[in-house]
């Protein structure tokens, strides 16, 4: 099994690019302009509103490819505030660990790497990030301790899990309030705790199409966060932030 520390993953990605031009099989020179090309390549598939079903269909078919470069091009252009976010996964994930909308699997690996975790479960709508993630996995020697899936329907899922990760996801989907109600559902009561982050706002200059910002349904995620999770302090100065359930006695 490869090391996934931090510095593994400041350092590459965790062969972040090697992987994307492997697994695509792209020629010389390409990776680099389809990554800065590809937020702007997305904006223009996605509509301007999307219902539950057209999300659905985006996420899982519109987007094809891009994502995978989109996301690349993230996470490699801001190693250093995901590589807190790993840093704070490390603080949270333990045994059964879920890891929603895993995108590239940066999280998904970093977490099946860990002693303290059991078994990563990976859920991304798009077949095309599932199979980049298992073929990570096999790669890195991390096959047995990842299993991808579509959604949370999915039979393979345990109905409970010790710990989940959900980061850049929240602001994406049409009902956020009702995506963290299914996810504090799957928590374990005991010990269970979450690593959640959101971003309800289209930028100043619109820079950040693809969030959600209608007043209506963020008021509503805080009033569910609010009164299902209880934040638990963590000491790096980031956006994503820790919970575990609040009691309901």
């Amino acid at each position: 099994m490869v090391a996934l520390d931090i510095q593994a993953f400041l350092a590459d990605g965790f062969a972040l690019r090697e992987h994307l031009e492997t697994f695509l099989k792209l020629p010389p020179g390409e990776l680099e302009p389809r990554m800065a090309a590809a937020t702007d390549a997305l904006a223009q598939l996605q509509p301007t509103a999307l219902d539950a079903s057209g999300c659905e269909r985006f996420y899982e078919t519109d987007v094809g490819t891009g994502h995978l470069f989109e996301l690349a091009g993230w996470h490699l252009q801001s190693a250093d505030y995901i590589a807190d976010t790993l840093r704070v996964q490390m603080t949270a994930a333990h045994g059964d660990h879920l890891d929603f909308g895993g995108g590239i699997g940066s999280h998904a690996l970093a977490a099946a790497a860990l002693p303290q975790v059991r078994r990563v479960w990976m859920v991304d709508l798009n077949g095309t990030n599932r199979e980049f993630v298992a073929w990570r996995a096999r790669r890195l020697g991390l096959q047995d301790r990842i299993i991808c899936c579509r959604d949370l329907d999915d039979g393979q899922l345990p109905q409970r899990f010790d710990s989940m990760t959900c980061l850049d996801v929240l602001e994406h989907v049409p009902d956020p309030a009702g995506l963290l109600g299914q996810l504090a559902d799957r928590l374990t009561p005991e010990g269970g705790m979450a690593l959640l982050n959101w971003y309800f706002f289209k930028g100043f200059q619109g820079e950040y199409p693809f969030h959600i910002d209608d007043p209506t349904l963020v008021h509503r995620f805080f009033e569910v966060l609010q009164d299902r999770l209880l934040e638990r302090f963590h000491p790096y100065l980031i956006t994503a932030r820790t919970y575990t359930l609040r009691s309901q006695g």
